[in-house]
């Protein structure tokens, strides 16, 4: 009976630490700008192949998204936001710049 009691308490002491621990924040894409002449901006990144299903070609000055540290760059394809159309995919991390500039 002490051992189901133990149990108990210790699954209910979790449960209570779970419960408490704050949900994680979704980070918001932080303003930038496209800096290459023309960049391919890709649905996926495969860690074998590199980016895969062109979505489109982006041009300079195009408002985009990427926060540095938060958003996940693999071998220099850094996630971003296409704030012009509203999805998500993969550029050159160095096409990425003029933080904050909008």
């Amino acid at each position: 009976m002490r051992i189901v009691t133990k149990v108990l308490v210790a699954t209910a002491s979790a449960a209570g630490l779970a419960m408490g621990a704050p949900a994680q924040a979704v980070v918001p894409p932080e303003h930038a700008v496209i800096v290459c002449q023309s960049a391919s901006f890709y649905a996926n990144y495969d860690s074998s192949s590199g980016p895969t299903g062109l979505i489109r070609v982006l041009g300079y000055g195009n408002k985009v998204g990427h926060t540095r540290g938060a958003h996940p760059v693999y071998n220099g394809w850094a996630a971003t936001f296409d704030f012009g159309k509203g999805d998500w995919g993969y550029v050159r991390n160095e096409c990425l710049g003029g933080y904050g500039s909008w």
